[in-house]
């Protein structure tokens, strides 16, 4: 069979398996595009079970577009803290601020409008196009990659832009008129029988007959990707500054990694204890005791922390550092992760809990 008529039967295949075997998501309650854009947002780089619970606080704290784009930025860090990849949440605010400057809070329904909103790229808007407005626009993404390349036996690198413009355009030319519907078949699809790292669960796909990677027993084997480029290494010792119940913490530059959000201060290198207690007298604080250390990692897209946590107590809470409670950052203050482990509660004592 040519590889244009196995694309051109999924609809009729995925459709009918989509509507019996689909998983019961907060997100698919209804065609709100801003609940597709938001949960599309939170699921970049994010495990489902992960997102749900942030979901659904993030829409009882800002039900509409238009909170979100009055949302105060302290709040809105701290309403994400813990997902990760904050430039996400950071556009989230200009796209929702675009929306009700240029479109008066009513959400475009073209593609090229919605490809245009900040943070939103081309899986981005052809997923919420297509959900929220039945509109033929493929939504490639890694799961929908995944699947094509099974189904076509296709051994190229997909994630080049190459073979997903390809992708996109083949299906684009077959997408049946319940467009949102197909866009979740295979999504759906690609996250739970045609899921990644593991076997591909060919006795139980809804596509088996049509599939070439199964047929030719390659499926297990795809897809192909490019070679990633090697993480670098950095390592950071991390200071936990507390002076009775009180925690110093600062804020990171309003640009770069983890812009804006807060941190425990922190210096670069591994620092023995000798070089830890000067580095805390060169911040103009005066160590008292240390109280233990612990040894942490982090990883990024692109960097990998390997860290030195170091809790020690000090005299007084000096500047410049603001020195909140431990109810306090948890309630204000935007930890990411790689700072946050140190706040964990096998880690602070109980006393300052």
């Amino acid at each position: 069979m040519p590889e244009y008529d196995v694309l051109q039967e999924l609809p009729s295949l995925l459709l009918p398996w989509y509507k019996e075997n689909k998983r019961d998501l907060p997100w698919r309650a209804d065609r709100e595009p801003y609940h597709i854009w938001l949960s599309e947002i939170m699921l970049q780089q994010t495990r489902v079970e992960a997102v749900k619970g942030y979901y659904t606080r993030f829409l009882q704290a800002l039900p509409t577009v238009e909170d979100l784009a009055s949302c105060d930025d302290d709040r809105l860090r701290k309403l994400w803290e813990g997902l990760g990849y904050y430039t996400r949440v950071r556009n989230l605010k200009k796209a929702a601020q675009v929306i009700m400057n240029q479109y008066g809070g009513v959400f475009p329904r073209e593609y090229e409008s919605v490809l245009a909103l900040p943070g939103i790229g081309e899986y981005t808007a052809g997923a919420i196009c297509s959900i929220a407005f039945n509109s033929p626009t493929p939504a490639v993404d890694g799961n929908v990659l995944r699947v094509l390349a099974r189904l076509l036996d296709d051994d190229r690198p997909v994630d080049t832009p190459l073979v997903k413009k390809e992708y996109r355009e083949r299906l684009a030319k077959i997408y049946p008129a319940q467009a949102g519907a197909f866009t979740q078949a295979l999504m759906e699809l690609g996250a739970t029988l045609c899921g990644p790292n593991r076997e591909p669960e060919c006795e139980r796909c809804p596509c088996a007959v049509l599939c070439h990677g199964r047929s030719h027993n390659t499926a297990h084997v795809l897809p192909v990707k490019a070679p990633k480029k090697q993480r670098r290494t950095e390592e950071k010792t991390v200071f936990i500054f507390t002076c009775g119940d009180a925690y110093a913490l600062e804020k990171r530059p309003d640009t770069g990694l983890l812009a804006s959000l807060w941190q425990f201060p922190n210096l670069p290198g591994f620092l023995e204890i000798p070089q830890a207690l000067a580095a805390a007298q060169e911040m103009g604080l005066e160590p008292v005791q240390i109280l233990r250390q612990v040894r942490r990692s982090h990883i990024f897209t692109h960097i990998t922390w390997e860290i030195v946590g170091i809790y020690l107590e000090v005299k007084e809470p000096s500047p410049p550092f603001t020195w909140l409670t431990a109810a306090e950052i948890r309630s204000e203050a935007a930890l990411p992760t790689a700072f946050r482990q140190f706040f964990t509660e096998d880690c602070i004592s109980p006393e300052r809990s």
